[in-house]
């Protein structure tokens, strides 16, 4: 009685939610084709909510007891088969696999694994919900959903019709499915398979890790140690490709046991849900206050930020060129599993890496996909053999695809060898990296090649003052350039930002660094200045989370005075012999420098302020790189005075705004529609 009233309220429940009429167009496919079928598979969506409120009892078998509601509902659609006259062919309930597809599971903590317990329970052949990053994925492969077995003796009326049929459950093997040593219920004689009535499916592997296990892949983490480790989720049919390296996701699955040459325990996936986390509601008091007060002025809060960043690793007023392209770079980041389109790489020639890569450090635990790239593994992609013995490769992610949305830091140029800085310069240029399979190696001898979109900025520094460098100076230098003899020069035009950071510039004295660094060392947790009590690490999260989720646009002013400098900038950067040197990604830098600058200022809206200060970190960019123009600017020009109280920030607002001026005069004598432009430019 209890089985015939699941029955009834799984019926009530197709009905009602429209299961049944999906049904029936799905046996209608079915009958209308001329192919004969040993299995009819069938996705029936289901909400546990509804059932639970519809019938308690079902509704437990379909959280608990997955494999025996889908029997409910196979018995079901057997009914309706053979009612309705829906599949002429269908011989035996058997052969109808029922996958339950599920909406959700209950928000409770006994429904969600959690990858960081131990130990996991696959015991209970139960759904559970698990949240994950993919840090690895296979390619597709085939596998077996369903086959038609026969009696290997012909006088057994068991060597005719659809009476052995077997079909792949969660966490079943293929060996489970199909194999050589079954027997025959009825005379007990071997089964054989009939070939030509095998079903196959496609079959890909992935591998999750919890966000918190990216704690590990930064400098220091702010947590206790923690154990983690990846889980194997396998993907089948419909939500093959479903999964992108480097997103998050939540699974619905049923976890299991697989043995290979250790035991692992993997999820036999159910429904796969893209992850997007909540927009943070507003920013602390404290920076709220300190925007109205700098409401006057389009300059003057970002430079307070600057001015006052990372004080736990840095003095205040220290470093500050290098703290707000920091900033902007860490703005230009997303937490969504969506397209990034507005990166912003940057590279720092220094003399103190020590100093600059704690800074660095620091800046990427701000994000949630902040990677420093540990030098003994790969930066991109690489290829290994499934363990699981699918025969299909598995590519595991790297630091840029764990990046994704967000900062992946890779140290010291110096420490990569050539032929990985010239993937990094390629992958910088096109934003994509494409592995290549070797059929022969891995697979079929097919060969195979997969491109991944690289979505994340990528941080670098170079020592100014290595050995090799000092035995290779340049002599015929430009006024204003750098000697950049050790990058390779495809490689240094390819970042965007190129930043000169010297301890010793009027813009970083020696001394408070000293005495800085004495105190930290003298008291690593103490809050050394105002700055750091007001505006905590905290703080500073919230802002970035806030900032990096504004949507922007363009003001026509700002639009033309970022069109008019690439274009004059590019003019005067052009000669007979080698062409241009701004390539057509510099006025993507440029766009994304101007909303950076806008978004730190908690702006929807980019004015000719923010294209004036994206212009003049690009033009000390190119200068470092290939010298002055006639557009001269000073190295410090974005802060070419030392910010110690308000009247030194308004001397900053009145020199910036006679840099707009010349600006403006620049793009007027060299720009679009002057006559050094021919009719051709």
């Amino acid at each position: 009685m209890s089985n015939l009233k699941m029955k009834e309220a799984a019926l009530i429940y197709l009905d009602r939610s429209g299961g049944l009429q999906k049904f029936i167009d799905d046996c209608k496919y079915y009958n209308d084709s001329k192919q004969s079928y040993a299995v009819y598979r069938f996705n029936i969506l289901v909400n546990p909510s509804d059932i639970v409120e519809l019938d308690a009892e079902l509704g437990n078998h379909i959280l608990h007891k997955p494999l025996k509601a889908a029997q409910v509902f196979q018995s079901v659609c057997f009914t309706a088969v053979k009612t309705l006259s829906l599949i002429g062919q269908l011989q035996t309930e058997t052969q109808i696999n029922i996958v339950l597809k599920l909406t959700h599971l209950p928000p409770l903590r006994s429904y969600i694994l959690d990858l960081c317990e131990f130990p996991l329970d696959y015991a209970s052949q139960r759904f559970y919900m698990m949240q994950g990053i993919v840090i690895a994925m296979t390619t597709v492969t085939k596998y077996t959903q369903g086959a038609r077995f026969l009696c290997s003796d012909e006088a057994c009326p068991l060597s005719k019709g659809f009476q052995y049929i077997r079909v792949h459950v969660p966490g079943a093997t293929e060996s489970a499915t199909v194999r050589n040593d079954f027997l025959c219920n009825l005379c007990s004689s071997s089964l054989q398979e009939d070939r030509k009535f095998r079903v196959l499916g496609d079959k890909q592997i992935v591998e999750i890790i919890t966000a918190k296990a990216l704690h590990a892949f930064r400098g220091y983490s702010k947590t206790q140690p923690f154990r983690f480790q990846s889980l194997t989720i396998f993907l089948r049919d419909e939500s093959v490709s479903k999964m992108n390296i480097g997103n998050e996701y939540k699974i619905i699955g049923i976890p299991t046991c697989v043995k290979t040459s250790q035991t692992a325990v993997c999820i036999e996936a159910n429904s796969i849900i893209s992850c997007n986390p909540k927009v943070p509601s507003g920013i602390s008091d404290n920076f709220r206050y300190l925007l109205s007060l700098t409401s006057s002025s389009c300059w003057k809060f970002t430079a307070i930020l600057a001015n006052i960043f990372a004080s736990q690793i840095v003095p205040p007023g220290t470093y500050n060129l290098l703290k707000l392209c920091l900033l902007m770079s860490l703005v230009q980041t997303s937490d969504r599993n969506k397209e990034l389109k507005d990166c912003l790489d940057i590279l720092i020639i220094t003399s103190d890496t020590l100093l600059v890569d704690r800074l660095l450090n620091f800046s990427i635990n701000l994000v949630p996909r902040g990677i420093r790239h540990p030098v003994s593994t790969e930066i991109f992609p690489t290829l290994s053999r499934n363990k699981y013995g699918t025969g299909a490769v598995s590519i595991q992610a790297g630091s840029a695809l764990l990046a994704k949305g967000g900062i992946c830091f890779i140290g010291d140029l110096a420490s990569h060898k050539k032929d990985k800085l010239e993937q990094l310069q390629s992958v910088v240029e096109s934003r994509n990296i494409t592995v290549y399979i070797p059929g022969k190696k891995f697979g079929d001898g097919v060969n195979q090649q997969m491109t991944f979109p690289i979505q994340c900025s990528f941080w670098s520094f170079v020592d100014m003052d290595s050995s090799s460098r000092k035995n290779m100076q340049k002599t015929n230098t430009l006024i204003g350039q750098m000697d950049c003899s050790l990058i390779p020069t495809n490689l240094l035009e390819a970042f965007g930002l190129l930043i000169k950071c010297n301890e010793s510039s009027p813009c970083s004295p020696l001394l408070s660094t000293v005495q800085h660094t004495l105190k930290k060392a003298i008291d690593p947790e103490g809050q050394l200045y105002v700055a750091s009590k007001k505006f905590t690490t905290e703080d500073f999260e919230k802002l970035l989370a806030f900032a990096k989720n504004l949507n922007v646009e363009f003001s026509l002013e700002a639009e033309r005075m970022i069109h008019g400098y690439y274009l004059a900038s590019r003019r005067i950067r052009t000669d007979s012999i080698s062409g241009s040197k701004l390539s057509a990604s510099a006025l993507k830098y440029l766009v994304s420098l101007a909303e950076a600058h806008a978004r730190l200022n908690l702006r929807s809206k980019v004015l000719k302020e923010d294209a004036l200060i994206a212009a003049l970190l690009f033009e000390t960019s190119l200068t470092l790189k290939y010298g002055a123009t006639v557009f001269c600017v000073a190295p410090n020009a974005v802060f070419p005075f030392e910010l110690y109280n308000e009247e030194y920030l308004e001397q900053r607002d009145i020199y910036l705004t006679q840099c707009q001026e010349q600006l403006q005069q620049f793009i007027t004598t060299y720009g679009p529609g002057t006559a050094l432009f021919t009719s051709d430019e």
